[in-house]
């Protein structure tokens, strides 16, 4: 495991007229030592030809081509094998980071000793032409705090393995991703948020997190079946998860 290495972990599906910009994100980044590992779910656009493009040019990005589609667990887990550094970083393959993210992300993760960081972060809309308020962030997230909270972004946080262990997604979720900071989280780690603006999250028509019934239902899923939260104990946390959900989203 190299010590100054971070492994970003991009999914990759239906992201040709995207990736292009998340990668020229990556590409800007003050901090130099990171490959990018890019796992293509079978796409039936162009984005794998346009990830391999990237590559050619640059040997720090790598593509990893699914032989078949698995979903976003199945491809972070994918390019989660293949990392070699000791921090993790996850980037959705329609993001954008800001150039100094993974620099101020690691220098306050070793200022802080921790496992897992996250920032804050602006929203944008589809051509990136507007951009939202700034959303904030906690200081501080335990296990308990972070079930009735939204304020990790996945592609905010940074992970230190040194401190984790390996990390896998879960594959059998809707949320593997929230799942992952819970698993970390319960094992008595702690995440700390970096409450500066680093990262855009690109708002797309077609995302299924834009469905806030079914969104809903997930998280509610989580509670009682995989973290086998009593019916009052879900309730409660799932009130507090929605409340903030409503006051993050309720302007753009």
């Amino acid at each position: 495991m190299n010590d100054e290495l971070v492994s970003i972990i991009t999914p990759a599906y239906r992201a040709a007229s995207y990736v292009s910009a998340t990668i020229e994100s990556v590409l800007a980044q003050s901090y130099p030592h990171w490959e990018m590992l890019i796992a293509d779910d079978c796409s039936p656009d162009d984005t794998r030809a346009v990830i391999a493009d990237w590559a050619r040019r640059d040997p720090r990005i790598r593509l990893i081509a699914l032989p078949v589609n698995s979903g976003p667990a199945g491809a972070r887990n994918a390019a989660l094998s293949e990392a070699r550094g000791r921090w993790i970083a996850f980037l959705d393959s329609d993001d954008l980071w800001l150039p100094d993210k993974l620099e101020r992300s690691i220098a306050f993760a070793e200022r802080h000793g921790a496992a897992l960081t996250y920032t804050g972060y602006r929203r944008i809309n589809v051509d990136g032409a507007r951009t939202g308020h700034f959303i904030q962030v906690p200081p501080r997230l335990t296990y308990r705090r972070l079930l009735g909270n939204t304020a990790i972004a996945t592609s905010t946080v940074l992970i230190d393995r040194r401190q984790t262990g390996e990390i896998r997604m879960a594959t059998h979720v809707y949320y593997d991703d929230f799942v992952c900071w819970l698993g970390i989280l319960k094992r008595g780690l702690t995440a700390r948020g970096l409450n500066e603006d680093l990262m855009r999250y690109r708002v797309l028509p077609r995302s299924v997190s834009r469905n806030k019934l079914r969104s809903a239902s997930k998280v509610w899923k989580i509670y009682r079946a995989t973290e086998r939260l009593g019916r009052l104990a879900a309730s409660w946390h799932f009130l507090n998860y929605a409340g903030r959900a409503m006051l993050k989203y309720r302007k753009f």
